[in-house]
């Protein structure tokens, strides 16, 4: 049991929120009535933690060593990317959270007082963030969970995190005593079942126990229905967007916040519909959604206000029904790696992570795949060996899954890089054949290059090398020899050499994966190199925690 939440627990929390969510997805968009039957609940807070969790893999070093940076970068990955009232709700939630966390001088680890401060704090935010806030929604689920958290007599951070889940689940099945809409359809509050399962993750984080989170997921199940009696109890109370055909939300920046015009644009917003929030993130970033039908009105408020962007415009009318936006598992991607910082980032994407062990048998490893791939459930699964070692091993696993009636292919790659070019392209709803092509095709259009200190003297391609000296690859080949010891200066100048080089090929896009030794400097360094001398190459970085390699590269 945890004593105290540190940077890599808040990581491991968003990871579990996130593979929660996907769990959860189909069954909260499925009770999704209010305040627009429009089934997407579930899949806008999936899409906004993934957004949190992605901003949090991104963020800078300091993100990995203190708890409050840690947090802030979620929240701040949250609102840029919210989905859908619900999204926003949960990104000024986290912010609150990590104010909350951030005020404490030392921010490097969240006690149980801690974390009862930062849920009061992000409950508040939370309530503050809609213009009309309406009981028996997800503000009341985190009102009672931040309650409960206060009323708990222990300072134990488990037993805190506990009552929370607890206060919130019970306020989960009174929502439709409270909301009309919820009573008539027989259901809970779809967004505050999302509050309910973001809680779960983190009681199965402090108790470090996965198996704490499958538990309470089926323990949860049955909370999707309002308990029974529940339709003829509520509280009259019928709200809505019945009468607004759109939903409308954009980003906004440069607001000149000294003449206090969110005010304005908040009320201009409630003049033209219902649901309306205008949130920010403290350092001049805001978050706005509306439920309207003059879609053009509310954009011009916003540009009367600020710069919007990420402009995003969705007609209720056509969001699929319940029935029709059921996720059938018939697809699935599974990856075998050794990282776990690589598995964060495919876990993001919903790809199932095979974690794999330098010394463990070849058999065993084998079976933990097998094992993996029938897991899934699904009719289709795709293989994609993040290294070459594994390709054998996967063909193998993949030909005794198809003799079980499954059908699996496996998409070579020899690299992390190339496997995360594959899955940014995977789309289920593609045919089988179809996404497979296309994966394998990303795959193989993507250049990849290491940075790597050699072990001992050796002969190259290009020459000899010593034990200690920087090594630059280029699709497999020494392509550069930087003398030792590795500083600092002899890998950044090792990595932008293989990044000029591979870069000489043309490309649009480079991926840079840190590995688990690599300086902090070494990421700096080749963002500037790069804005200097190809400025119109992107740059992503990820801390890839990889052993084998202080940097990979991949070029796109």
């Amino acid at each position: 049991m945890l004593r105290a939440l540190e940077a890599a627990h808040v990581r491991r929390w968003a990871v579990a929120c996130v593979q929660s969510l996907d769990a959860h997805r189909e069954a909260i968009d499925r009770i999704n009535v209010f305040p627009v039957a429009d089934s997407d609940t579930g899949s806008n807070l999936l899409h906004t933690m993934r957004a949190a969790l992605d901003a949090l893999l991104r963020a800078p070093a300091p993100a990995r060593t203190r708890a409050s940076v840690a947090l802030a970068a979620l929240a701040r990955g949250a609102l840029a990317g919210a989905r859908g009232n619900s999204g926003v709700i949960v990104s000024q939630m986290l912010r609150g959270v990590a104010d909350a966390v951030g005020a404490d001088a030392a921010g490097q680890a969240v006690t149980g007082a801690g974390v009862r401060a930062a849920l009061a704090q992000g409950a508040t935010r939370a309530a503050a963030a809609l213009a009309e806030p309406v009981p028996g929604t997800m503000i009341s689920v985190l009102s009672a969970a931040a309650s409960a958290a206060d009323g708990e007599p222990s300072d134990e951070l488990g037993d805190v995190v506990a009552a929370a889940a607890a206060g919130a689940a019970a306020a989960l099945d009174e929502t439709p005593r409270q909301l009309a809409a919820l009573a008539a359809a027989g259901v809970v509050d779809a967004g505050g079942r999302g509050v309910v399962v973001l809680l779960d993750a983190l009681v199965a984080v402090v108790a470090e126990q996965p198996a704490a989170l499958a538990a309470a997921q089926r323990a949860r199940t049955e909370r999707v229905a309002a308990p029974a009696g529940h339709a003829a109890m509520y509280t009259a109370r019928e709200s809505g967007s019945d009468e607004f055909a759109y939903e409308v939300m954009y980003l906004l920046e440069d607001v000149d916040v000294a003449a206090d015009p969110i005010g304005r644009l908040r009320d201009a917003l409630v003049g033209l519909g219902d649901c309306v929030s205008v949130v920010g993130d403290g350092a001049g970033l805001w978050t706005v959604h509306v439920h309207c039908n003059d879609i053009g009105a509310a954009i011009e408020v916003g540009v009367e206000t600020g710069r919007p962007r990420q402009i995003r415009v969705a007609r209720f009318a056509d969001a699929p029904s319940a029935e029709a936006s059921r996720f059938v598992q018939d697809r699935a991607v599974v990856v075998p790696a050794r990282s776990t910082e690589l598995g964060d980032l495919l876990i993001r994407e919903g790809v199932t992570f095979v974690h794999l062990d330098d010394d463990a048998d070849e058999t065993e490893t084998a079976y933990r795949l097998l094992q993996a791939i029938t897991g899934t459930g699904a009719a289709h699964v795709s293989v994609l060996p993040a290294d070459a070692t594994f390709i054998e091993m996967a063909d193998e696993a993949a030909t005794r899954a198809v003799a079980a009636g499954q059908d699996v292919v496996v998409v070579p790659c020899v690299s992390p890089v190339q496997v995360l070019a594959a899955v940014a392209v995977h789309d289920p709803r593609r045919r089988a054949g179809d996404d497979v092509v296309a994966m394998a095709e990303a795959a193989a259009a993507t250049r990849r290059g290491e940075v790597v200190v050699a072990a001992e003297a050796a002969i190259t391609w290009i020459g000899a090398c010593e034990s200690g000296d920087v090594l630059g690859f280029a699709d497999g080949e020494v392509v550069l020899i930087e003398p030792g010891p590795p500083g600092v200066d002899a890998l950044d100048r090792a990595a932008c050499g293989v990044v000029e080089r591979m870069l000489g090929m043309g490309g649009e896009l480079v991926t840079a994966l840190l590995g688990a030794d690599a300086p902090d400097e070494l990421a700096t360094e080749l963002t500037d190199y790069l804005r200097r001398e190809h400025p119109e190459t992107e740059l992503v970085v990820y801390h890839g925690g990889q052993s084998d390699a202080v940097l990979i590269l991949g070029v796109e």
